[in-house]
């Protein structure tokens, strides 16, 4: 799943020629850049998809949508680091459909 995430900018910095942003996703801190929503500012919201600000959000809004992300159980999915995706990705089934057409197969039991 790759959903778009709001989060509040904490902090904005310049790396490399970059705008980029420390961005509070209900307690959860990344990287984000910010190139292309140039009016962003410290305090602000933000809709941010795979590590990119794509829009301004009001904090409402942003708020309201964090916390049915949160019900959901989307929140954590998303901002997971990539040694839990990984972790998670090895604990899931095996299939040997790729696109899904067919049905995994349970691992034998080992005696």
């Amino acid at each position: 799943m790759c959903l778009a995430i709001p989060g509040r900018v904490d902090e904005i910095t310049i790396e490399d020629g970059l705008r980029v942003g420390l961005v509070n996703f209900g307690g959860v801190v990344k990287r984000v850049c910010l190139d292309y929503v140039p009016e962003i500012a410290v305090g602000d919201y933000t809709i941010v998809h795979v590590g990119f600000a794509i829009s301004k959000i009001d904090a409402e809004s942003a708020e309201k949508t964090l916390e049915v992300f949160r019900q959901m159980g989307a929140l954590e999915e998303e901002l997971a680091g990539e040694e839990e995706h990984f972790a998670r990705a090895a604990r899931t089934p095996q299939s040997s459909c790729p696109d899904g057409s067919c049905a995994v197969e349970p691992k034998p039991k080992l005696n």
